[in-house]
């Protein structure tokens, strides 16, 4: 009898209705993003592999997966990983390691894993992980959560180690994400915003000091990072290095600005001939803006921040903590994705390897990013009525 109990308990609001509205929006915004990556990647598509299609094939068939994935999760009790979050942490460990033992390297970062039929990326899971995580170990402490000791730095070393390793990737993009993620999960848990403000300067200063001494007396330190003072040097000046570093900026910068209001219209983009690298990529928000101008850019905009306010709405109404930091979680991660991707490409900051959530091109990132959608749907039938 107590068994049958715990089975309704565990299992009583799956056939709650979802958050329709994040539906809808999740949809429109995987729709535009399939045309988008048809209509971006064609031209390198047929370069490398004589078919215009192959990149859009391949993100149509994650995106399908991602849907059956979003689908199963949106069913699934999200509580059972509250069980795990211990796990995931460790898991997480595991997977930063195998990819700096097994990795393959790109552009002189070692980030993917070769499964033969697909590239795989562990940061793109490990985001999702330490999310789970994160929201496991505040609502067990959520009484410490208040002390600087306690509180902020005792929950903050976890990230050390996770940090590292993608350190050694590098990957200094889902770094920053990861910590801001973390950062407003603990906030909105209950650690004190002034002691992170504290913190963050002070611990920012020593750091920032520290690795400015390293770069000018280490000539292996100097090295390892010369990408990243290359990036912030092209982002103050793209124009000094036309042909080289400041290419992929400038081009990007030509067809934002080509765009207009209304865009040159669908698929008549002119720099993802070529010019502007991996179009389909990182990128493709140049590509939006140039054929769909600043009313297409509106339009996704306004997508995106239905999406963050359905995403916030759900973590208010979740019936448990736990529920609600993994909503705040998911929702900041995607946010913060979107803000950094398209500050990158109007050259608001310096290049990073941030992708834009639902557009850029990668099957197991797409993937990953719709079944965590799926708990997100979960928390939001969890938060409903009957």
């Amino acid at each position: 009898m107590a068994e049958k109990r715990k089975i309704k308990g565990f299992s009583s609001f799956l056939n709650n209705p979802v958050d329709f509205t994040l539906v809808i929006t999740v949809l429109l915004l995987l729709s535009i993003g399939l045309v988008m990556v048809l209509s971006a990647s064609a031209p390198t598509s047929l370069q490398e592999y004589g078919n215009s299609y192959h990149y859009f094939l391949r993100q149509l068939f994650f995106a399908i997966l991602g849907l059956i994935g979003m689908y199963f999760a949106s069913r699934f009790d999200y509580r059972i990983f509250q069980r795990f979050y211990k796990h995931v942490w460790w898991i997480s460990i595991v997977l930063l390691v195998a990819v700096l033992i097994f990795g393959t390297e790109r552009g002189g970062a070692t980030r993917w894993i070769d499964l033969k039929f697909t590239t795989f990326q562990p940061s793109e899971i490990v985001k999702f992980f330490i999310i789970v995580f994160y929201a496991g170990i505040l609502v067990k402490n959520r009484d410490d959560l208040g002390k600087f000791f306690k509180g902020l730095v005792k929950h903050a070393l976890f990230l050390v180690p996770i940090i590292g390793l993608l350190l050694l990737e590098p990957h200094v993009s889902t770094s920053a994400v990861i910590i801001i993620v973390c950062c407003v999960m603990m906030i909105v848990a209950g650690c004190k915003f002034w002691q992170f403000l504290l913190t963050g300067i002070t611990v920012g200063g020593i750091g920032g000091s520290i690795a400015t001494i390293l770069y000018f007396a280490n000539e292996t330190f100097r090295e390892y990072f010369q990408y990243a003072v290359t990036r912030i040097e092209t982002f103050l000046d793209p124009w000094k290095n036309t042909t080289g570093s400041g290419w992929q900026v400038i081009q990007s910068l030509y067809a934002i600005g080509s765009g207009g209001l209304f865009g040159t219209g669908l698929g008549d983009s002119k720099q993802k001939y070529l010019y502007l690298p991996e179009p389909h990529n990182d990128f493709i928000f140049s590509v939006i803006a140039e054929e769909l101008g600043f009313v297409g850019c509106l339009v996704i905009f306004i997508l995106f921040a239905i999406f963050i306010w359905r995403g916030i709405l759900i973590a208010m109404k979740a019936p448990d903590m736990f529920g609600s930091l993994v909503a705040i979680g998911i929702t900041t991660l995607v946010g913060i994705q979107v803000i950094i991707n398209i500050a990158v490409v109007t050259s608001s900051m310096p290049a990073t390897g941030m992708q834009l959530p639902f557009f850029s091109y990668g099957g197991t990132a797409l993937f990953i990013l719709l079944c965590e959608v799926g708990v997100l749907l979960s928390i939001s039938r969890a938060g409903s009525k009957q």
